[in-house]
C-alpha cells in the first residue's frame, strides 16, 4: 500500500485524445491524480465538475489535475466534452495504473463482492513523491478538500 513520502509509480497510458501520457513527464509540477470508477456516472460527474470549477484555484497553487478511470479513450473524450472538463483524463483500460496505485480492490456493490476502482486521490509533489493520499473519497466536496490541503 502506497503512503505519503513514497515515490509515485510512473504510469504510461492513453489520454482522452488517445495520446500517450507519462506521469514522469509532469516532474517539476504538483499533480492531483484522482482515480474514479466510471466516466459520466453521477458521483464521478460531481467530482469531475468540482475539479473543473476549481481549476483556476488549483492552478494558483501550482497543481495540475489528472483524472483516471478504466474507460476507453472515446468514453473519456465524450465525458470531457459533455462537461467541459479542462484537464486530462486517462483511459486505464487494463487497470495497470489502478493496480500500481493500489486502488483496484474488492468492493461491496449491493451486497455482492466485485472488483473495481476505489475512489482515491493522490497529490504528487514536483519531486515525484506522494505528498498526500485521500482514501475512499466521497465525491461531493472532495475538490474543495484537496484544494484546502494544498
Amino acid at each position: 500500500m502506497l503512503q505519503a513520502g513514497d515515490r509515485a509509480p510512473d504510469i504510461e497510458i492513453p489520454t482522452d485524445s488517445g495520446e500517450a501520457f507519462r506521469l514522469s513527464e509532469m516532474k517539476g509540477k504538483r499533480v492531483v491524480l484522482y482515480f474514479y470508477p466510471r466516466a459520466d456516472t453521477p458521483g464521478c460527474t460531481v467530482e469531475a465538475c468540482e475539479f473543473r470549477d476549481g481549476i483556476k484555484a488549483f492552478g494558483k497553487k501550482g497543481a495540475a489535475i489528472v483524472g483516471v478511470s478504466p474507460d476507453k479513450p472515446a468514453a473519456q473524450a465524450k465525458f470531457k466534452q459533455k462537461y467541459d472538463l479542462p484537464f486530462t483524463l486517462l483511459a486505464d483500460q487494463d487497470k495497470a495504473a489502478a493496480e500500481a496505485y493500489g486502488v483496484y480492490q474488492e468492493k461491496n456493490m449491493y451486497g455482492k463482492k466485485v472488483m473495481g476502482i476505489v475512489r482515491t486521490t493522490f497529490v504528487i509533489g514536483p519531486d515525484g513523491n506522494i505528498e498526500r493520499i485521500y482514501h475512499k473519497v466521497k465525491a461531493k466536496g472532495h475538490a474543495a478538500e484537496v484544494l484546502a490541503g494544498l
